[in-house]
Protein backbone atom coordinates (compact mmCIF):
# COMPACT_ATOMS: atom_id res chain seq x y z
CA UNK A 1 0.00 0.00 0.00
CA UNK A 2 2.83 2.40 0.80
CA UNK A 3 4.30 1.76 -2.66
CA UNK A 4 0.96 2.58 -4.28
CA UNK A 5 0.61 5.79 -2.29
CA UNK A 6 4.15 6.84 -3.19
CA UNK A 7 3.48 6.20 -6.88
CA UNK A 8 0.27 8.22 -6.76
CA UNK A 9 1.99 11.14 -5.04
CA UNK A 10 4.94 11.11 -7.47
CA UNK A 11 2.69 10.93 -10.53
CA UNK A 12 0.51 13.75 -9.21
CA UNK A 13 3.53 15.96 -8.55
CA UNK A 14 4.93 15.37 -12.03
CA UNK A 15 1.64 16.10 -13.75
CA UNK A 16 1.17 19.22 -11.62
CA UNK A 17 4.69 20.40 -12.51
CA UNK A 18 4.03 19.84 -16.20
CA UNK A 19 0.73 21.70 -16.00
CA UNK A 20 2.31 24.59 -14.13
CA UNK A 21 5.11 24.87 -16.69
CA UNK A 22 2.60 24.90 -19.51
CA UNK A 23 0.93 27.98 -18.03
CA UNK A 24 3.97 29.86 -16.81
CA UNK A 25 5.74 30.84 -20.01
CA UNK A 26 9.02 29.47 -21.28
CA UNK A 27 11.80 29.67 -18.65
CA UNK A 28 14.38 29.64 -21.46
CA UNK A 29 12.91 32.85 -22.88
CA UNK A 30 13.02 36.40 -21.55
CA UNK A 31 10.67 39.00 -22.98
CA UNK A 32 11.56 42.46 -21.68
CA UNK A 33 9.86 45.82 -21.98
CA UNK A 34 12.31 48.47 -23.14
CA UNK A 35 10.06 51.53 -23.45
CA UNK A 36 6.47 52.77 -23.26
CA UNK A 37 5.57 55.80 -25.34
CA UNK A 38 4.29 58.36 -24.92
CA UNK A 39 5.91 58.34 -21.49
CA UNK A 40 3.12 58.97 -19.00
CA UNK A 41 3.40 59.03 -15.22
CA UNK A 42 1.21 56.25 -13.84
CA UNK A 43 1.29 54.12 -17.00
CA UNK A 44 3.58 51.11 -16.63
CA UNK A 45 4.01 47.79 -18.43
CA UNK A 46 5.76 44.65 -17.17
CA UNK A 47 6.22 41.09 -18.40
CA UNK A 48 4.69 38.27 -16.34
CA UNK A 49 6.29 34.80 -16.14
CA UNK A 50 9.25 35.10 -18.50
CA UNK A 51 7.37 35.60 -21.78
CA UNK A 52 3.83 34.62 -20.91
CA UNK A 53 1.85 37.84 -20.51
CA UNK A 54 2.01 41.60 -20.45
CA UNK A 55 0.61 43.55 -17.53
CA UNK A 56 -0.39 47.17 -18.09
CA UNK A 57 -1.21 49.37 -15.10
CA UNK A 58 -2.88 52.75 -15.46
CA UNK A 59 -3.08 55.00 -12.39
CA UNK A 60 -2.90 58.19 -14.45
CA UNK A 61 -5.63 60.64 -15.39
CA UNK A 62 -5.42 59.42 -19.00
CA UNK A 63 -7.25 56.84 -21.09
CA UNK A 64 -4.92 54.15 -22.43
CA UNK A 65 -5.93 51.98 -25.40
CA UNK A 66 -4.00 48.89 -26.53
CA UNK A 67 -4.13 48.03 -30.23
CA UNK A 68 -4.76 44.52 -31.56
CA UNK A 69 -3.09 42.68 -34.44
CA UNK A 70 -5.09 44.42 -37.17
CA UNK A 71 -5.21 48.01 -36.01
CA UNK A 72 -8.40 47.74 -33.96
CA UNK A 73 -8.60 48.78 -30.31
CA UNK A 74 -8.24 45.70 -28.08
CA UNK A 75 -8.22 46.92 -24.46
CA UNK A 76 -9.07 50.23 -22.84
CA UNK A 77 -7.99 51.40 -19.38
CA UNK A 78 -9.90 54.41 -18.12
CA UNK A 79 -8.72 56.97 -15.53
CA UNK A 80 -11.17 55.66 -12.91
CA UNK A 81 -9.61 52.18 -13.00
CA UNK A 82 -12.16 50.60 -15.32
CA UNK A 83 -10.62 48.05 -17.70
CA UNK A 84 -12.50 47.04 -20.84
CA UNK A 85 -11.85 44.63 -23.71
CA UNK A 86 -13.26 44.86 -27.22
CA UNK A 87 -15.24 41.71 -28.05
CA UNK A 88 -15.20 42.70 -31.72
CA UNK A 89 -11.41 42.42 -31.85
CA UNK A 90 -9.82 39.19 -33.07
CA UNK A 91 -7.34 39.51 -30.22
CA UNK A 92 -10.18 38.97 -27.74
CA UNK A 93 -10.36 35.37 -29.00
CA UNK A 94 -6.78 34.72 -30.11
CA UNK A 95 -5.33 35.81 -26.78
CA UNK A 96 -7.16 33.03 -24.93
CA UNK A 97 -4.47 30.60 -26.07
CA UNK A 98 -0.69 31.05 -25.93
CA UNK A 99 -0.34 29.96 -29.55
CA UNK A 100 -3.50 31.62 -30.84
CA UNK A 101 -5.16 28.27 -31.56
CA UNK A 102 -8.72 29.43 -30.97
CA UNK A 103 -11.64 29.98 -33.29
CA UNK A 104 -12.41 33.57 -34.28
CA UNK A 105 -15.94 34.53 -35.37
CA UNK A 106 -16.22 35.65 -38.98
CA UNK A 107 -17.19 39.18 -40.01
CA UNK A 108 -16.61 40.86 -36.67
CA UNK A 109 -18.11 44.38 -36.72
CA UNK A 110 -15.71 47.30 -37.00
CA UNK A 111 -17.44 49.13 -34.15
CA UNK A 112 -15.89 48.22 -30.79
CA UNK A 113 -18.02 46.27 -28.32
CA UNK A 114 -16.58 47.10 -24.93
CA UNK A 115 -16.93 44.75 -21.98
CA UNK A 116 -15.72 45.52 -18.44
CA UNK A 117 -13.25 42.93 -17.11
CA UNK A 118 -11.67 44.74 -14.15
CA UNK A 119 -11.87 47.91 -12.09
CA UNK A 120 -8.38 48.07 -10.60
CA UNK A 121 -6.65 49.83 -13.49
CA UNK A 122 -4.60 46.72 -14.22
CA UNK A 123 -4.83 44.39 -17.21
CA UNK A 124 -2.94 41.20 -18.09
CA UNK A 125 -3.08 39.52 -21.48
CA UNK A 126 -1.32 37.08 -23.78
CA UNK A 127 0.18 39.13 -26.57
CA UNK A 128 1.50 37.02 -29.43
CA UNK A 129 3.86 39.76 -30.54
CA UNK A 130 6.09 39.42 -27.48
CA UNK A 131 6.80 35.67 -27.40
CA UNK A 132 7.86 32.87 -29.73
CA UNK A 133 4.74 31.48 -31.43
CA UNK A 134 5.93 27.88 -31.65
CA UNK A 135 6.77 25.00 -29.33
CA UNK A 136 9.99 24.44 -31.26
CA UNK A 137 13.28 26.20 -30.54
CA UNK A 138 13.76 29.41 -32.56
CA UNK A 139 16.15 28.96 -35.51
CA UNK A 140 18.25 31.84 -34.16
CA UNK A 141 19.31 29.56 -31.31
CA UNK A 142 22.22 27.56 -32.69
CA UNK A 143 23.76 27.01 -29.26
CA UNK A 144 21.32 26.44 -26.39
CA UNK A 145 24.06 27.25 -23.92
CA UNK A 146 24.47 30.80 -25.20
CA UNK A 147 22.28 33.86 -24.68
CA UNK A 148 20.68 34.72 -28.04
CA UNK A 149 18.54 37.64 -29.24
CA UNK A 150 15.40 36.35 -30.96
CA UNK A 151 13.58 39.49 -32.08
CA UNK A 152 12.38 42.95 -31.10
CA UNK A 153 8.66 43.48 -30.68
CA UNK A 154 6.11 46.31 -30.58
CA UNK A 155 2.57 46.60 -29.26
CA UNK A 156 0.71 49.77 -30.39
CA UNK A 157 -1.16 51.89 -27.88
CA UNK A 158 -2.55 55.38 -27.48
CA UNK A 159 -2.65 57.65 -24.44
CA UNK A 160 -5.49 60.16 -24.66
CA UNK A 161 -5.45 59.64 -28.42
CA UNK A 162 -1.70 60.20 -28.77
CA UNK A 163 -0.10 57.30 -30.61
CA UNK A 164 2.71 55.35 -29.06
CA UNK A 165 3.83 51.80 -28.38
CA UNK A 166 5.14 49.28 -25.92
CA UNK A 167 8.48 48.14 -27.30
CA UNK A 168 10.65 45.30 -26.12
CA UNK A 169 12.81 42.34 -27.04
CA UNK A 170 12.76 38.57 -26.75
CA UNK A 171 15.92 36.71 -25.77
CA UNK A 172 16.88 33.05 -25.39
CA UNK A 173 18.49 32.55 -21.97
CA UNK A 174 20.23 29.25 -21.11
CA UNK A 175 19.08 27.81 -17.79
CA UNK A 176 21.67 27.04 -15.08
CA UNK A 177 22.31 23.32 -15.21
CA UNK A 178 19.54 22.82 -17.78
CA UNK A 179 15.98 21.84 -17.02
CA UNK A 180 13.81 18.78 -17.45
CA UNK A 181 12.08 18.80 -20.86
CA UNK A 182 8.30 18.72 -20.88
CA UNK A 183 8.37 15.43 -22.77
CA UNK A 184 10.43 13.84 -20.01
CA UNK A 185 8.07 15.10 -17.30
CA UNK A 186 4.97 13.80 -19.04
CA UNK A 187 6.72 10.54 -19.97
CA UNK A 188 7.78 9.92 -16.39
CA UNK A 189 4.28 10.61 -15.14
CA UNK A 190 2.86 8.15 -17.69
CA UNK A 191 5.32 5.44 -16.63
CA UNK A 192 4.36 5.91 -12.99
CA UNK A 193 0.67 5.70 -13.79
CA UNK A 194 1.19 2.46 -15.77
CA UNK A 195 3.28 1.08 -12.91
CA UNK A 196 0.56 1.96 -10.43
CA UNK A 197 -2.18 0.28 -12.48
CA UNK A 198 -0.06 -2.83 -12.99
CA UNK A 199 0.68 -3.03 -9.28
CA UNK A 200 -3.02 -2.77 -8.44
CA UNK A 201 -3.94 -5.49 -10.95
CA UNK A 202 -1.24 -7.85 -9.65
CA UNK A 203 -2.30 -7.35 -6.04
CA UNK A 204 -5.96 -7.87 -6.86
CA UNK A 205 -5.15 -11.04 -8.78
CA UNK A 206 -3.15 -12.40 -5.84
CA UNK A 207 -5.96 -11.60 -3.43
CA UNK A 208 -8.49 -13.35 -5.69
CA UNK A 209 -6.24 -16.41 -5.94
CA UNK A 210 -5.77 -16.48 -2.18
CA UNK A 211 -9.51 -16.30 -1.56
CA UNK A 212 -10.15 -19.05 -4.12
CA UNK A 213 -7.53 -21.41 -2.75
CA UNK A 214 -8.37 -20.90 0.92
CA UNK A 215 -9.77 -24.17 2.44
CA UNK A 216 -13.35 -24.13 3.63
CA UNK A 217 -13.69 -24.05 7.42
CA UNK A 218 -14.23 -27.55 8.97
CA UNK A 219 -17.00 -28.22 11.43
CA UNK A 220 -15.70 -29.09 14.87
CA UNK A 221 -16.37 -32.67 15.89
CA UNK A 222 -17.74 -33.30 19.32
Amino acid sequence: MRTIIAAVVAATMLVAAAGASAHAGNPSMRSEVQAVTPATKGVTVTVVNYDDRLELTNTSASTVVVGDYKGKPYARLLPDGTVQVNRNSEAFYLNDDRYGQTAVPKDLPAEPKWSVVDRTGRFQWHDHRMHWMSKSTPPQVTDKGRRTHIFDWKVPLTVDGQRGAITGSLTWVPLPGGSAPMGLIWGSAAVLVVFLLTLLLVRRKRMDETNTEAPAPQAEAW
